[in-house]
C-alpha cells in the first residue's frame, strides 16, 4: 500500500499565541513563520485578522514572506470577519480562510441562544461568503467532539455543497477518548455525501492529555490533516504537539503515512518558539524536552552505551540533537562513569574505576548531578593519592 501524506497545519501563531503571556509582536511572528515554512509545514495559521490591528498586520506581512506553505486566517461565521481576513490574505500565494461556528448543543443553546437550523444556515452562509475571497475555505465545527454525529454529518454535507475544501473536526474541550474521536471521524467518512471533495482535519486539545493520541486516531480513521502547535502550546492545557505527531508517523511506517516536515529542525524550532514566547519546555516533554534523550539510571545508561536502541526508539540526530546524554547521578553505574571519564580524555582501568566509583558515590549523594568539573577534580585527587 502506498503511503498517504498527512498535511501539517500549524497554528502556533494563532492558537498557540492565545496562551497568557505568549503575546508576540509582528517581527517575532515573521521570524517564526519563516522557520515554519522552512520546516515544511503545509499550512500556517497566521492569526485572527479581525481581533486586533496588530494581528491583521501580522497576517498581512506573513502572507508576503511565506514561499511554500498556505497562509490561513481565522474568522467567525460573519461577513465582517471574513472580509477582513480576505483583505489580510490578499498578498498570500496560497491563501486560506478558516471560518466556522459551534455545533454542539451546549454551544448552540448557551453560546449562541440559537437552534440547529439557524446554526446550519450561518455555517453555509459563511462558507459561501468566504468563497468570494479565496478558493480554499476550511470550515470548523467548534466543539465537534461533543456534537451529535448525525447533526455534525449534516453540517459537513451542507458546507461541502457550499464550497468548503477542508472540514475541521475539533475536540475543543479535549474531552474525547481516542477511540471515540476516531469513530467520529470514521462516521463522517461513511455518512457524509461527497466527503471525498474535502479533507477531514483533526484539531485536538490536551485537557485530559489525549490530544496527540486523538489526532493519530483521527488519521487512522480517515482524517488527512492534523492541526497542531510547536511544543503543544495552546488554550488551557494546549494543543496537539507538532513534534509528537510528526515523529509518531515517522517511527510507525506501518501506518502508511508521511509528512513533509524536516524532522532534523524540530529541536531548533522548539527552542526558537520557547525563547520568543517566553514559555519554557518541560524537561520531560516528548521529543524536544531536555530529558527526552537523557539517561540517569545505571541500568538504562549501560544499555544505551552498549547499543542506543536498547532504550531509545528515536535517533536523537533525527530531531536535531547531536547525541544522547549520559547524566551522572547517584543512580549511575560504573559503565556510565567510565564513559564520561573517556569523554573528557581519561581511559581508566577496571581497578582504577572501582576505586573512583566509590569516591563518585560519596560525591553523588551530595549533589543532584555530577558534572565534568567534578570528574576532573576526582581524577586530580586520585592521581595525587597514587602519585
Amino acid at each position: 500500500m502506498d503511503s498517504e501524506k498527512i498535511e501539517i497545519f500549524d497554528t502556533t501563531l494563532r492558537d498557540g499565541e492565545q496562551v497568557p503571556g505568549c503575546k508576540l509582536d509582528t517581527k517575532q511572528k515573521l521570524i517564526i513563520a519563516e522557520q515554519l515554512d522552512n520546516l515544511g509545514v503545509d499550512i500556517i495559521e497566521a492569526g485572527f485578522p479581525i481581533s486586533s490591528p496588530g494581528d491583521f498586520l501580522s497576517v498581512q506581512e506573513i502572507s508576503k514572506i511565506v514561499k511554500n506553505a498556505k497562509v490561513c486566517g481565522l474568522t467567525r461565521a460573519n461577513k465582517k470577519d471574513i472580509e477582513v481576513a480576505g483583505e489580510a490574505l490578499k498578498f498570500a500565494k496560497r491563501p486560506r480562510i478558516h471560518t466556522g461556528i459551534g455545533t454542539s448543543d451546549s454551544h448552540i443553546k448557551f453560546k449562541f441562544n440559537s437552534t440547529r437550523e439557524q446554526i446550519l444556515e450561518r455555517a453555509v452562509d459563511a462558507v459561501k461568503y468566504a468563497k468570494n475571497f479565496v478558493d480554499d475555505v476550511e470550515f470548523y465545527a467548534e466543539d465537534a467532539g461533543r456534537t451529535d454525529n448525525d447533526f455534525l454529518a449534516k453540517v459537513c454535507e451542507e458546507v461541502i455543497k457550499a464550497g468548503a475544501t477542508v472540514l475541521n473536526i475539533p475536540d475543543t474541550t479535549g474531552y474525547c477518548l481516542p477511540e471515540e474521536y476516531g469513530q467520529k471521524i470514521k462516521y463522517l467518512r461513511e455518512n457524509v455525501k461527497d466527503i471525498d471533495k474535502a479533507i477531514l482535519s483533526c484539531h485536538c486539545h490536551n485537557d485530559l492529555g489525549m490530544a496527540t493520541a486523538n489526532s493519530i486516531s483521527g488519521i487512522i480513521n480517515g482524517a488527512r490533516q492534523i492541526e497542531c502547535t510547536i511544543n503543544g502550546l495552546g488554550e488551557r492545557a494546549g494543543n496537539t504537539a507538532l513534534e509528537e505527531v510528526v515523529m509518531i508517523i515517522k517511527q510507525h511506517p506501518d501506518l502508511n503515512f508521511f509528512t513533509d516536515i524536516n524532522s532534523k529542525m524540530l529541536n531548533e524550532m522548539s527552542f526558537l518558539v520557547s525563547e520568543l514566547m517566553g514559555m519554557p519546555v518541560q524537561p520531560n516533554k516528548a521529543i524536544v524536552g531536555a530529558n527526552a534523550f537523557a539517561h540517569s539510571s545505571g541500568i538504562h545508561q549501560d544499555g544505551v552505551i552498549k547499543n542506543r536502541e536498547t532504550y531509545e526508539i528515536i535517533d536523537p540526530r533525527e530531531v536535531g540533537i547531536n547525541e544522547s546524554s549520559i547524566v551522572l547521578t547517584a543512580r549511575s553505574g560504573r559503565s556510565a562513569l567510565a564513559y564520561r571519564f573517556k569523554n573528557i580524555g581519561f581511559d581508566v582501568t577496571k581497578v582504577e574505576l572501582d576505586i573512583l566509583y566509590q569516591e563518585f558515590l560519596k560525591i553523588a549523594d551530595t549533589k543532584k548531578e555530577i558534572n565534568n568539573d567534578d570528574l576532573n577534580f576526582m581524577m586530580k585527587s586520585f592521581n595525587q593519592k597514587i602519585g
